[in-house]
């Protein structure tokens, strides 16, 4: 997770809580994705970011994981080609293992 959308997720927590505000990832790579999980979820493990040290306790999802909250023609259209292409199981299950 780059810095800019440390930062920005930071204000957002700081500006709404963490109780009713979740982090929606669409990684195509499962290390990538449990790595901006974690992040979010206990701070930036590598700190290199504004959320180094800082464990803003947000849960995060893969939009694959949120299919059936999305509208059926717009995953069709947005997201379904990679549901075909990508390993969605173990992409899922590394987001999952960050979710407190």
């Amino acid at each position: 997770m780059d810095l800019t959308n440390q930062a920005r997720i930071q204000e957002l927590t700081e500006k709404y809580g963490n109780e009713d505000l979740i982090v929606v990832l669409g990684g195509a790579e499962a290390e990538a994705s449990g790595l901006a999980a974690e992040t979010v979820a206990t701070g930036d493990p590598t700190f290199a970011g504004p959320l180094s040290g800082v464990p803003l306790g947000l849960k995060a999802y893969h939009i694959f994981e949120l299919k059936d909250e999305v509208e059926p023609t717009v995953y069709e259209e947005q997201i379904s080609m990679m549901e075909m292409v990508l390993d969605v199981d173990e992409i899922v299950k590394e987001v999952q293992t960050y979710r407190q």
